[in-house]
């Protein structure tokens, strides 16, 4: 590791280069590792909001934060990536001025970060938590205004995963299940929160015209979560037709593999018995080969 060499502004220049040549590196590798293409891009704000949901805002103040919750930008995503190492040299200029600034022990101004659950995004302050990082530091002043949003940002890692929140919140609007119900859906594939989403629509839809009146969407949320969704997965596990996937992965692909082998929406014992036929020689495929697998000792 190269050392400081006590001139403030030789140094600066070596922490722009050093942070550049990290980031090259970092792309390469990320290539060579045929990693998707979004594993060291910045987080953007406004897409991270559209796909949460926004409920509202209020300013905190200042705040430290560690550097390692900074994920993201309001606007400047393309000049830094994940980690906030320059991508070019377009920013080298100021990046250096602010650099030798903290070399030399001068104050540096607290940024500016919205944050969503534990993630910060930058509003202002690219430069100083660039700079930061570079220099090794482990936190930095921050004025700090938190966003409340309908989706917890929780498991949000790259921008890809903003995919199935979208859905997933599109889903809670057309289905609005409250607390352990909504906790209990979900779907790691975005685009089967669009297909359970009008499976429940279909239900009420006939539930309503059973009972000849109007039910608003969170009655039937509801009805469908206690009636159908509930019901249906004790059947299922009865049956041991879950497997490894989630209750609402199962409850999806049982009632396509029920309809195209019965046509019909019901379910009894007669369909879950059809559906376990249907499936058993791919399950019983599947354990064979697990256990030659580990009969052949890997």
């Amino acid at each position: 590791m190269r050392r400081d060499t006590g001139f403030p502004r030789a140094d600066a220049e070596y922490d722009f280069l050093r942070s550049r040549r990290r980031q090259v590196l970092a792309r390469l590798a990320v290539w060579l590792r045929r990693e998707p293409d979004d594993v060291n891009v910045m987080l953007p704000f406004d897409e991270v909001l559209a796909a949460l949901g926004q409920r509202g805002q209020r300013r905190l103040g200042l705040r430290v934060l560690r550097l390692d919750s900074i994920v993201g930008s309001v606007d400047r995503t393309r000049d830094f990536d994940r980690r906030f190492r320059p991508t070019s040299a377009r920013v080298r200029e100021r990046w250096e001025r602010l650099a030798l600034a903290r070399r030399r022990g001068e104050s540096v101004p607290p940024i500016d970060v919205y944050r969503i659950g534990d993630l910060h995004f930058v509003k202002d302050g690219h430069h100083r938590v660039s700079v930061a990082l570079a220099q090794g530091l482990d936190t930095i002043d921050a004025y700090v205004t938190e966003v409340v949003t309908m989706l917890n940002a929780g498991d949000i890692r790259f921008r890809g995963d903003l995919t199935v929140k979208n859905d997933r919140r599109l889903f809670l609007e057309r289905v609005p299940l409250q607390g352990e119900a909504r906790a209990s859906i979900s779907l790691p594939d975005a685009w089967r929160y669009t297909e359970l989403s009008e499976s429940v629509e279909a239900w009420g839809f006939r539930l309503m015209q059973d009972e000849g009146r109007f039910l608003d969407r969170p009655t039937v949320a509801m009805r469908w979560y206690a009636e159908e969704f509930t019901p249906v997965l004790a059947m299922l596990r009865q049956a041991d037709l879950i497997g490894d996937r989630t209750d609402a992965e199962a409850y999806l692909a049982v009632g396509e593999e029920r309809y195209r082998l019965m046509r019909t929406h019901r379910w009894d014992d007669d369909v879950i018995a059809a559906v376990h036929r249907s499936t058993a020689p791919r399950r019983t495929g599947r354990r064979r080969k697990e256990t030659g697998s580990l009969g052949d000792g890997s």
